[in-house]
């Protein structure tokens, strides 16, 4: 492991990089040299953004350098390399739905609930974080939401305010592209015929209420399915369609850094958590943990989330949020979590989605697109 001496950097350095440093060079069993610690995370503007706050900091405190995979968020190439023994990543950045199911197939390191470091106010980790972020194989570092944009241009007098608006093509026309999957699509469709957002996953649990959800997806004309991050973003920009759900902080790299004529519905907007989670046979497990112990720190949350607009998982770090360093834009006020965002904002039922995935994704291909008999099968 990278060796750096500390006197001289702690000497000049902060508390949490004397931390580091200490863990970068303390033993951890296999002592040989690291070439680099491997991370599989999503790409574009969300990528670019932890390499500012995130991968080039680590690689400045270890002398460890960070290499960076892609990946769509399938967990079916990491079951198959876990299965053959040879992990190709150490760390992997996941939603806590995908991590919980990789944690029940075993497919997952376990992480010990103390890992993160306590606030800077020496607040304890368990009370800093956000519900629901410290879990047996992952732990949360930020919060993003899956949201709808639409084309300012396109609804030049009346503009779309609620998600209803989504399935309504006769006061807003247009093409439409959704993410292919049942997740997210569902909630909204029974959202926009009135079903209360506590009663939504009840609802999604009988065979009347998928079948209403379901009802209310077919009924959308020339819609496009995605499945890259970024081809919402693309859609919109090359005007092939008027509205799309997609992440939101793609979705504000476009309009902020490219000056796309968008805007986001933040109605209905359904929060994930996202995670870092150490896959089993990863080569470097140990390292990863303490990657993990330094980018789920308050400063560099916060460091994120001035990039990128997802919620920070710490309390502390949420009060940290300030301005994007480049744009001067307020970033507070475009993260999912901010309390004029968040009013109608749904939280995804992990477990209800780990329950059902199986008989929900087949419900989905063969009440939709089996139906359509789209040229963009499943």
């Amino acid at each position: 492991m990278a060796r750096v001496d500390h006197g001289i950097r702690c000497a000049c350095s902060g508390a949490l990089l004397c931390m580091m440093l200490l863990l970068a060079s303390s033993p951890h069993g296999d002592n040989t040299p690291v070439d680099a610690l491997t991370v599989l995370s999503w790409g574009g503007a969300y990528e670019r953004a932890q390499q500012r706050a995130l991968f080039a900091p680590f690689t400045e405190v270890t002398g460890i350098p960070v290499e960076v995979h892609q990946y769509d968020g399938d967990i079916a190439e990491l079951r198959r390399a876990v299965a053959e023994g040879k992990v190709p990543w150490d760390l992997i950045d996941m939603t806590r739905s995908q991590a919980k199911s990789a944690c029940a197939e075993q497919l997952l390191e376990p992480l010990s609930p103390d890992l993160p470091a306590p606030a800077p106010d020496g607040t304890p980790t368990e009370r800093d974080f956000i519900d629901g972020a410290l879990n047996r194989c992952s732990i949360t570092h930020s919060v993003f939401a899956t949201v709808v944009a639409y084309r300012r241009d396109a609804f030049p007098g009346r503009r779309p305010t609620e998600i209803a608006d989504l399935f309504d093509q006769q006061r807003f026309p247009g093409p439409r592209a959704l993410q292919r999957t049942p997740a997210v699509n569902l909630e909204w469709a029974l959202l926009s015929y009135g079903v209360p957002r506590e009663e939504i996953y009840r609802l999604l649990s009988t065979h009347r209420g998928l079948s209403l959800a379901f009802e209310r997806v077919d009924s959308l004309e020339n819609l496009h399915w995605w499945e890259a991050g970024d081809t919402p973003v693309r859609l919109l920009a090359d005007n092939e369609v008027v509205m799309a759900s997609g992440y939101n902080g793609r979705f504000f790299d476009a309009m902020i850094n490219r000056d796309l004529p968008i805007d986001i519905l933040w109605d209905g907007q359904v929060q994930e958590h996202e995670t870092w989670a150490v896959p089993r046979h990863a080569a470097h497990p140990d390292i990863a943990r303490d990657f993990i112990r330094f980018a789920t720190s308050s400063e560099r949350q916060a460091a994120l989330a001035r990039l990128i607009p997802y919620g920070p998982s710490r309390r502390s770090a949420t009060l940290q949020v300030t301005h994007h360093p480049d744009s001067g834009v307020d970033m507070r006020l475009h993260i999912p979590t901010h309390p004029l965002n968040a009013e109608h904002a749904i939280t995804k039922d992990d477990d209800w989605y780990a329950r059902s995935h199986a008989r929900i994704a087949d419900y989905f291909r063969k009440a939709l697109l089996d139906e359509r008999k789209d040229s963009e099968a499943w």
